[in-house]
C-alpha cells in the first residue's frame, strides 16, 4: 500500500457553509490559488447545483488551476451530478463527488427511503457519474452511526458503479480515534472490491477529535484526508489541513506517510483563509495561532536561548510563520511595499497595488510603526472588498457624553452615492443604523459585535468582525482601521455584501451535507 496521503482541501465547499463564512467568486478564486500553492491534491470547489453563484464559482476554480483536481459535489441525483460535471468539466483533473445517507437515522428521517432504495440510488447516481467523468468519488455520508454490514454492501455497490474514492465521513462528529480506525481496517478487509478504491477520511470537529480521527484512519489504511484550513466548517469545524500535514510531518516516525503539502505556504493559507471569510484564528490555535511558538514562561525561554529544541518540535518558518518584522514606516518606498506584500503572499494588479500603496501611507502618517500584520488587515480591507456592490465613501460621528450620538455616512451603492445623517443610542448605533437607512434590510439582525487590535500600542489598528443573521443565513464581515468606528462601518458594509450574494443562493446550499 502506498505511503502516499492525499490532501482533499473542501475549504471552498464545507468551509463556507460555516456560519458566515460566505466568499464571492474572486474570492475564491484567491482562495484556490492559494491552495494550489500549498500543494492540496484535490480542491473541492462547491456544490454546483446550489445556485447560479456556486455554479459559476466552480466553474471558474475548474479553469484557474493548472494542477489540482478540482470536484463539485452532487446528491444522488441525475440532475445534480449533470450540473455538477457541466461545471467541473472544465478542470485538467475532474472529479464528481456524490453522496448518500447510509444510517438508519438519516435513511429513515431525512431520505424517507427503505435501504434496499438507498442501494439502488447509489448503484444509479455513480454509473451516471462515471459516465460523465473518469473521477468519481462516493460519500456514504454518517458512515459512523451505520451498520457495518449494510455500509460494506454499499461501499461494494458503489466501487462496481465505477467510484474510485471511498470516503466514510464522520458526519456528525461522534467518532473517537479507536472505533474510526476500525471501521477503516474493517471495510478494508470485508468489503471485496476495496482493493479498486482510494479510501478517504472526513472528521467533523464536534468532540474535538477531527484530526486524531483522521490520523486513526490514515494508520488504518485511508490514503485520503479532507480537510480545510483553520479547519472551519459546519458547526464545530473539520479536521484543520494545516494539523494533519504537520502531525504527519513531524511525527514521521510512527506515522511513516507523506503529503505534497508545502508546509511553508500554510500560515500564508491561513491568513488568507481568516481575512476572508472573517473567522479570527484564536491564538492557541495549534500550528498557526499567533501563540503556536511564543514562550513566555521564564524555564521554556532559558531552554529556548540554549537550543529552541527543547521546546519547540518544529519551526515558525517550517510553516511560513517568521518572526513580525518592523520594517516600513511613513519613508518607505513603493519597492519596498511591493517586496513586503511579496513576501506576505500577496499579488495584486498594477490598480490594487495602487489603492493599497496609496492606504498603506495614509496608515504609515497615523501609526508610527507599521507590522506585518497591519499590512495583512489593510490589504485584506482595502483590496479584497474593492468590486463591492456597496462601498464604505465617508465617515463622521459624533460622540461623547452629552448624547445624542449622531453619524453621517455615505455610501456608495452600485456607483451611485448617497449620504445619511442618523442619531443614535451611542456612536456604533447611530452607525448601525446610518448605514440601514440607505440600505434597508430590516429582516437582518445583528448576531456578533467584536473589536481586537492588529497589533499593540495605542496607535494599532482595530479590527472589527461583525455577524448579521437573516432567514437562517448567517454571514461576517471584517473591518480595519485605526479609527474603531471607520473599521466598525467597514466591517458591516462587508457583511451586508456577502448578505447581498447569499440571498440569490438556492435553499439546497443546506442540504450539502456530505461531511
Amino acid at each position: 500500500m502506498t505511503d502516499q496521503i492525499r490532501i482533499f482541501d473542501t475549504t471552498l465547499r464545507d468551509g463556507e457553509q460555516s456560519p458566515g463564512c460566505s466568499m464571492n467568486l474572486e474570492e475564491k478564486l484567491r482562495v484556490a490559488a492559494q491552495l494550489e500553492a500549498l500543494g492540496v491534491d484535490i480542491i473541492e470547489a462547491g456544490f454546483a447545483i446550489a445556485s447560479e453563484g456556486d455554479f459559476e464559482a466552480v466553474r471558474e476554480v475548474a479553469r484557474q488551476c493548472q494542477r489540482a483536481t478540482v470536484a463539485s459535489l452532487a446528491r444522488a441525483s441525475l440532475g445534480d451530478i449533470d450540473r455538477a460535471w457541466a461545471a467541473v468539466k472544465f478542470a485538467r483533473a475532474p472529479r464528481i463527488h456524490t453522496f448518500i445517507a447510509v444510517s438508519p437515522l438519516h435513511m429513515r428521517v431525512k431520505l424517507n427511503m427503505a435501504p434496499d432504495a438507498v442501494l439502488e440510488a447509489i448503484r444509479t447516481s455513480v454509473s451516471h457519474a462515471r459516465n460523465l467523468c473518469p473521477d468519481v468519488e462516493w460519500s456514504a455520508e454518517d458512515a459512523t452511526r451505520s451498520d457495518p454490514d449494510f455500509l460494506a454492501r454499499a461501499i461494494e455497490i458503489a466501487i462496481n458503479a465505477g467510484a474510485r474514492t471511498i470516503n466514510l465521513p464522520d458526519t456528525v462528529g461522534y467518532a473517537t480515534p479507536e472505533t474510526y480506525g476500525a471501521m477503516f481496517r474493517d471495510m478494508l478487509n470485508r468489503v471485496p472490491n476495496a482493493d479498486q478504491a482510494v479510501f478517504s477520511t472526513h472528521c467533523h470537529n464536534d468532540l474535538g477529535l477531527a484530526v486524531a480521527n483522521t490520523l486513526a484512519a490514515v494508520m488504518a489504511g485511508a490514503r485520503q484526508v479532507e480537510a480545510t484550513v483553520n479547519g472551519i466548517g459546519e458547526r464545530a469545524g473539520n479536521a484543520a489541513v494545516e494539523e494533519i500535514a504537520m502531525a504527519l510531518r513531524v511525527r514521521h516516525d510512527v506515522m511513516p506517510y507523506m503529503t505534497g503539502v508545502v508546509t511553508s505556504e500554510i500560515t500564508r493559507a491561513s491568513r488568507m483563509v481568516s481575512g476572508i471569510t472573517g473567522m479570527a484564528v484564536q491564538a492557541n490555535k495549534a500550528i498557526v495561532g499567533a501563540n503556536a511558538f511564543a514562550h513566555e514562561s521564564g524555564i521554556h525561554q532559558d531552554g529556548m536561548i540554549k537550543d529552541a529544541s527543547t521546546y519547540e518540535i518544529m519551526t515558525p518558518e517550517s510553516v511560513g510563520q517568521g518572526a513580525t518584522n518592523l520594517v516600513l514606516g511613513k519613508h518607505s518606498g513603493r519597492a519596498a511595499f511591493r517586496q513586503k506584500l511579496d513576501e506576505l503572499g500577496y499579488t495584486l494588479s498594477d490598480n490594487e497595488f495602487g489603492d493599497a500603496f496609496k492606504r498603506f501611507k495614509d496608515l504609515a502618517d497615523a501609526k508610527m510603526a507599521i507590522w506585518d500584520e497591519d499590512i495583512v488587515a489593510l490589504v485584506d480591507d482595502e483590496v479584497l472588498r474593492g468590486h463591492d456592490a456597496i462601498q464604505l465613501v465617508e465617515v463622521e460621528v459624533y460622540c461623547g457624553s452629552n448624547g445624542p450620538q449622531r453619524a453621517v455616512l455615505t455610501l456608495s451603492v452600485d456607483g451611485v452615492e448617497t449620504t445619511a445623517a442618523v442619531k443614535g443610542n451611542g456612536p456604533v448605533d447611530a452607525l448601525f443604523a446610518a448605514i440601514r437607512k440607505i440600505v434597508p434590510h430590516d429582516a437582518a439582525t445583528l448576531q456578533l459585535y467584536q473589536v481586537h487590535a492588529v497589533t499593540q500600542g495605542t496607535d494599532a489598528q482595530a479590527e472589527v468582525s461583525v455577524m448579521l443573521a437573516e432567514n437562517g443565513r448567517t454571514v461576517r464581515g471584517t473591518g480595519a482601521d485605526v479609527d474603531t468606528l471607520v473599521a466598525s462601518a467597514r466591517a458591516y458594509v462587508n457583511a451586508l455584501n456577502k448578505l447581498m450574494v447569499k440571498r440569490g443562493r438556492s435553499a439546497l446550499e443546506g442540504l450539502a451535507a456530505a461531511g
